[in-house]
């Protein structure tokens, strides 16, 4: 091996020594500004809503009501739907914080978050949503949506978490999935029965809100 190839891959290891350094460091910044955020709602939809979609609207509304309830909000930090519930829960004078992910394009820190928070690791991030969540309301939304419910789920599924409930809201966006995940994975015995228990869908707002309260204890 040549010095030069050597020197690489020294630096390549040096590199990634350096990494785990923040990466442990986002995990404090994480729990230090979140640890004493209380009962809170994690709002997943997608970034591409605009504010006169009625998707945008009805998150809006359901974020200001759980504020009012005393629970905080936690999204995304982005646009679209993250940007509606940071709203909604911050004109109702909530705590609403925005979990930002540094990425090329798309996602840019909306102005409504009070507690605002920067990841460069989407793992880091998916595990404040987790950590710090009594309950999930999933909007419409895209691929990232689905990958942060069927973490949910998942993590839900293995007993790696405590159960809370996970709120679909928007019949005609969700029935579809559900539909398939009853008829393919149900019917193929992939899953078990109680595992569609995990799920539930809602539409109305003040049901989603309800719902969760019924589960939570403040």
């Amino acid at each position: 091996m040549t010095k030069e190839k050597q020197y690489i891959i020294d630096e390549f290891k040096i590199e990634e020594s350096w990494r785990l350094f923040k990466i442990m460091g986002e995990f404090v910044t994480g729990v230090e500004a979140l640890h004493e955020i209380g009962p809170a709602v994690s709002f997943f939809g997608s970034a591409r809503i605009t504010p006169d979609n009625p998707v945008y609207k009805k998150t809006e509304q359901i974020a200001a009501q759980f504020a009012k309830n005393n629970f905080a909000v936690i999204t995304g930090g982005g646009g679209g739907v993250m940007e509606a519930a940071n709203k909604g829960a911050a004109d109702a004078g909530g705590a609403s914080v925005g979990l930002n992910i540094n990425l090329p394009m798309e996602q840019k820190p909306n102005p409504y978050a009070n507690i605002q928070l920067d990841f460069n690791y989407f793992f880091i991030r998916k595990v404040m949503f987790v950590k710090y969540a009594s309950a999930y309301v999933v909007m419409p939304g895209g691929f990232g949506t689905l990958d942060e419910l069927f973490e949910a789920i998942t993590l839900i599924q293995t007993l790696r978490i405590r159960k809370f409930p996970i709120i679909l809201c928007d019949t005609k966006h969700w029935s579809g999935l559900v539909k398939w995940i009853q008829d393919r994975l149900l019917s193929e015995k992939l899953i078990s029965l109680a595992d569609l228990d995990i799920i539930q869908i809602i539409d109305q707002p003040e049901d989603v809100v309800s719902t969760i309260k019924r589960i939570v204890v403040l």
